[in-house]
């Protein structure tokens, strides 16, 4: 069912059955290092580009996800699933061996919460008994597409946040699993004007405050609803910007708050500045630290809030302002909440 303004609400919880997280080797020196499946080495995991690195990245992530789940290829009736790059090529280009139906989303860092959205109605509405919601990013194909070749060494702003190598795999279903999707309110597009690249916690903040507030309002619920509340990729100047965003409005979640772009790298020790961004960052956090989290009830309820960027190349170039999106879900653990 819906509620409010932009929320659904399932009256049969949808399942995670499976998941996976596969990085590159500086996550992998990070603090989450020994929750993820698969650190890889070589930056080029194979590949001859970078956008191939991405595209063999994001493939051994979808192998794992449905290898984890116990289920073949065969059994997924789609895929939901996204990356950074011009065309969604990481995606078309990685996945085509599988074989399975695709929906290429493209919700820039946003774009696991967008996947787990529609993959989840999908579920809800009987649509498919297994879905593969995944999305990944890749620091150098980023670094390549949205600021600088890696060739030219230029210098990064402490604003700016170090773009993760990685990909997160959920599989869904109708049946019981390590976790469940209980709802989800979708973003808007929210524009404060902001227009430095190189500042993206600033940019996406508004958009993560409006989508909180919004979950909010809809469900009647405060933060005590939850145990933690996730956001993606705000990093130390977007998370200041969001509680203080979120205060004006009389929520105060400074409790429960957790960023994932402050979670998988060291930012002092690894040098990654503002913290952590990318379509893999909230991704690969989500399919480590927080679905063990959940399987294990440490925590029972989390809002998980994917945050994304919508520019591109052109519209930076033209001077056009930086508008954010965010999209909020509902994870619980397979007990249930009293919360």
């Amino acid at each position: 069912m819906y509620l409010g303004k932009a929320s659904l609400s399932y009256e049969e919880p949808v399942y995670i059955q499976g998941y996976a997280s596969v990085v590159g080797k500086k996550e992998g020196e990070g603090p989450l290092a020994d929750l993820f499946d698969e650190i890889v080495e070589d930056p080029m995991f194979g590949g001859e580009n970078w956008e191939d690195a991405e595209g063999r990245l994001q493939l051994r992530t979808a192998q794992t996800a449905i290898k984890n789940a116990g289920l073949e290829p065969e059994v997924i009736r789609y895929i939901f699933a996204g990356d950074l790059l011009g065309q969604l090529i990481a995606t078309s280009f990685g996945l085509k061996e599988l074989n399975i139906p695709l929906f290429g989303l493209y919700g820039a860092c946003s774009t696991m919460g967008e996947s787990l959205s529609l993959g989840s109605a999908f579920i809800a509405a009987g649509y498919a008994e297994h879905i593969l919601c995944l999305t990944s990013s890749h620091f150098a194909s980023a670094e390549k597409s949205f600021r600088f070749p890696l060739g030219y060494g230029t210098q990064r702003k402490f604003s700016a946040t170090w773009t993760v190598t990685g990909g997160g795999g959920v599989i869904l279903g109708k049946h019981s699993g390590v976790a469940k999707i209980s709802a989800v309110t979708t973003g808007k597009i929210t524009d404060f004007g902001c227009k430095d690249k190189e500042n993206m916690g600033a940019c996406m903040a508004p958009a993560a405050a409006d989508t909180i507030y919004t979950h909010l309002t809809d469900f009647e619920r405060s933060p005590q609803n939850y145990d933690k509340i996730i956001t993606g990729d705000l990093g130390y100047i977007g998370q200041t910007i969001l509680l203080d965003l979120l205060k004006e409005k009389g929520i105060d979640i400074t409790e429960k708050h957790m960023d994932c772009g402050l979670e998988i790298f060291d930012c002092e020790r690894q040098d990654t500045h503002a913290g952590a961004s990318g379509c893999g960052c909230s991704a690969s956090v989500l399919c480590s630290l927080i679905l063990k989290n959940i399987s294990t009830k440490v925590w029972n309820r989390v809002l998980f809030v994917p945050t994304g960027a919508l520019f591109s190349p052109v519209s930076t170039n033209e001077g056009q302002s930086i508008p954010g999106i965010a999209h909020a879900i509902v994870l619980e653990s397979t007990g249930g909440s009293d919360l």
